[in-house]
């Protein structure tokens, strides 16, 4: 076996949850009483956690104060909605119980709020997601690799034996941050083009090719 753990990002790599943060961002803007989002533009603006993605989709001039009011309630509407239209890509529930067949140990890390991220494992992965990490005040959200290494810990597997898994610009940072190997599926919020000039360790377009790239 070439990488005896897995670390996968969440949102565009294991879950469509394009639909529902969409709807939620728009809820936002409807709350700030500006503009609604194309669905395009929000694809473009995550990778980078929930506050980042709301700086993305309201005014710049937005008075901070009440960008934190606005923040505050767009999370606790995400937390809310987060499984109303989410789902596994194709693939993604096989891969994982082939990989927890062969002893290959999983995690995830997300710039997500931990609490979102724990409901959406359990909802999804309970039986074989071993471990998942959010974005919280404990840890340094990615690319700081932070999250990467706990979730390593936690599995007891070195970086060197293991493989990061994303779909994004941020996904690549975080695994170079690391020092580990980087595969980048296409399936996610970034097109290809974008993802092969990063240029990881592998560019993935099903979840077969990760088992195979797994075993070696």
């Amino acid at each position: 076996m070439k990488y005896k753990a897995v670390v996968f990002d969440l949102d565009g790599t294991l879950l469509d949850t394009l639909t529902d943060l969409w709807n939620s961002v728009n809820a936002a803007c409807r709350e700030a009483g500006c503009a609604p989002r194309t669905r395009l533009q929000v694809r473009r603006a995550l990778g980078n956690g929930l506050e980042n993605l709301l700086h993305k989709s309201l005014p710049e001039t937005m008075d901070p104060a009440r960008f934190q009011r606005v923040f505050q309630d767009f999370r606790t509407y995400y937390l809310a909605h987060c499984n109303e239209e989410t789902r596994p890509y194709r693939g993604i529930p096989e891969l994982l119980e082939a990989l927890e067949k062969l002893g290959v140990k999983t995690a995830i890390v997300s710039n997500k709020a931990h609490p979102a991220v724990l409901a959406l494992r359990d909802r999804y992965f309970p039986k074989t997601m071993q471990v998942a990490i959010g974005e919280s005040r404990e840890v340094r959200r990615k690319p700081a690799p932070d999250t990467v290494f706990r979730a390593l810990e936690e599995l007891g597997i070195p970086r060197e034996e293991a493989v990061y898994v994303g779909d994004s610009e941020v996904d690549k940072m975080t695994a170079d941050n690391a020092g580990m190997d980087c595969f980048l599926v296409t399936w996610g919020f970034r097109d290809r083009d974008e993802l092969a000039a990063l240029r990881p360790t592998s560019l993935i377009d099903s979840s077969e090719q990760i088992l195979e790239q797994v075993k070696g």
